[in-house]
């Protein structure tokens, strides 16, 4: 007798990336500009003028980080306003003087954080980057190099880049990073299929405090506390911290109070491995 068997379910398949409609519409306008430049000589300056309003117009989306006209962009976590929670969020780091410096503050403040680091900085501090992850803190990618051109960089560069990230911080963290953010927030139309290969969400920030060029904790402080709500992503940064006029990182001083104004709200804080679900690239997600 034949021993029975059974069917093994197959794992779920990646699908194709659903290019968002501002970049299909896009597509679309290209070629019809062209179309009509060679069916109708005389139309190639109105032709030629929608092609550059189009493409200004894809500058600008990359240049706003919290637009989200080049793919999805994760602005706010609904599912830890539900709950009451919002999520911090540090970047640029890590670094060797003040990241344990903002360790030691969190710790005091029993607060958990999520930490998007440059992977090239973390290669260098291992040992810091396993201490975040053991203190119950989240580390997501940065890109590799946090290079001023990324938002420059072509299809292939864009997912070398993404990707050699994803390779060392999960191999330095044991568990790879869901989110992405990128380099000052800055992208471009080839970010977001590199992503969804990767299962990457793209996360920026519902505010920023300006820590990395404002010396002034208040002014910091009150970017930041003004309006805090249930499912606020907030951005501060350890890497290329400014400096008070006391020489103390920024961030160092805007923690106790900021934390403090979020509980006073009734608000608690969470990693976004807590607060946002990994990113759905398979193909059924299209019919859920």
């Amino acid at each position: 007798m034949r021993p029975s068997t059974v069917p093994a379910t197959a794992a779920p398949q990646p699908r194709r990336w659903p290019a968002p409609p501002f970049i299909t519409a896009s597509v679309a306008l290209h070629a019809a500009a062209g179309g009509t430049a060679l069916a109708v000589p005389g139309a190639w300056p109105w032709a030629l003028a929608a092609v550059a309003a189009n493409q200004a117009a894809i500058t600008a989306a990359g240049l706003l980080p919290r637009a989200a006209l080049l793919g999805p962009n994760v602005t706010r976590l609904p599912a830890a306003a539900a709950r009451g929670a919002l999520a911090l969020t540090i970047d640029d780091g890590p670094d060797p003087e003040v990241t344990p410096r903002v360790l030691e503050a969190l710790a005091a403040l029993d607060v958990r954080a999520t930490f998007f680091c440059v992977a090239e900085r973390a290669a260098t501090h291992p040992r810091l980057v396993r201490e975040i992850v053991a203190l119950g803190h989240s580390v997501q990618n940065h890109s590799h190099g946090h290079r001023h051109h990324f938002a420059l960089l072509g299809p292939q560069g864009m997912r070398d880049e993404v990707a050699r990230a994803q390779g060392v911080l999960g191999d330095l963290t044991g568990t790879a990073p869901h989110a992405f953010r990128a380099p000052a927030g800055l992208r471009n139309p080839f970010l977001d299929p590199a992503l969804h290969a990767l299962g990457l969400h793209l996360v920026s920030w519902t505010r920023r405090g300006y820590d990395t060029r404002e010396a002034d904790p208040a002014k910091v402080l009150a970017r930041l506390a003004r309006g805090l709500a249930a499912g606020d992503i907030l951005l501060l940064h350890d890497g290329h911290a400014r400096r008070t006029a006391r020489g103390m990182p920024v961030l160092l001083e805007v923690l106790p109070p900021l934390v403090q104004q979020a509980r006073a709200a009734g608000l608690r804080f969470e990693t976004l491995r807590e607060a946002l679900p990994p990113r759905d690239t398979s193909a059924g997600a299209m019919a859920r």
